[in-house]
């Protein structure tokens, strides 16, 4: 049976090269599908592009890269998790995509 996947959750997933931060709350992720966003070691900071730094994973999150990703049918494992504040920065981000003008 596989573990829990919570909010702030940073996985490694089979196929994607790059670490994932789940960013869907514990309620979604109870079915097995997750929403997450890709870590990139390299890249611009910005609006979109929010730095994360733990003991096993650093670099930015791509906001606007977020995926559907069906965990019943992929293997992974939990690398690390960031904290309740990065958190809230992320989303923020995420919901600034579709806010109205």
């Amino acid at each position: 049976m596989k573990k829990e996947i919570n909010q702030g959750d940073i996985l490694k997933i089979e196929k994607i090269s790059m670490p994932v931060l789940v960013v869907s709350k514990n309620f979604f992720n109870q079915e097995g599908e997750i929403i997450g966003c890709p870590i990139y070691k390299d890249c611009r900071p910005g609006a979109l592009h929010i730095r994360v730094e733990t003991e096993e994973v650093s670099g930015y999150v791509q906001c606007e890269k977020m995926k559907l990703l069906d965990m019943r049918i992929r293997g992974y494992s939990k690398l690390d998790r960031v904290h309740m504040p990065e958190i809230i920065d992320i989303t923020d981000a995420i919901q600034g995509i579709f806010d109205y003008v």
